[in-house]
């Protein structure tokens, strides 16, 4: 089993910064990979950001490239999801999910593919 535990969250201007992190505890050996997914009212539960813990390749969704950056701490079972220049499309709930098996290309960004998730932490934009 793997845990994983977000924060970071909250109430942001358009514009300003945001850091999340997600912690992963457990069998946190078998995890192949991170990725940050969002949630926002209404709709369904796109794709942000992943990091394949194996090759340090970053994976980004084009409406967060260049905005976003994803890291990992230094080899630990920490991840971070910086925020540049948030947009109020942006504001939305944030889950942090694991992924065990090895993914290729555009199988990063399918939520299906991925085994844990967190609980997830609110992010508003206001305007």
């Amino acid at each position: 089993q793997v845990q994983l535990v977000e924060s970071g969250g909250g109430l942001v201007q358009a514009g300003e910064s945001l850091r999340l992190s997600c912690a992963a505890s457990g069998r946190t050996f078998s995890i192949n990979g991170l990725g940050w997914f969002r949630q926002a009212p209404g709709k369904g539960r796109e794709f942000v950001a992943a990091i394949n813990w194996s090759t340090g390749i970053e994976y980004y969704a084009e409406y967060v490239k260049g905005r976003f950056t994803i890291s990992r701490d230094n080899g630990e079972s920490t991840v971070n999801l910086l925020m540049n220049s948030v947009k109020p499309e942006d504001t939305a709930v944030y889950y942090c999910a694991a992924v065990l098996s090895r993914l290729y290309g555009g199988n990063w960004f399918r939520h299906q593919n991925y085994d844990y998730w967190g609980q997830g932490t609110q992010v508003t934009v206001s305007s």
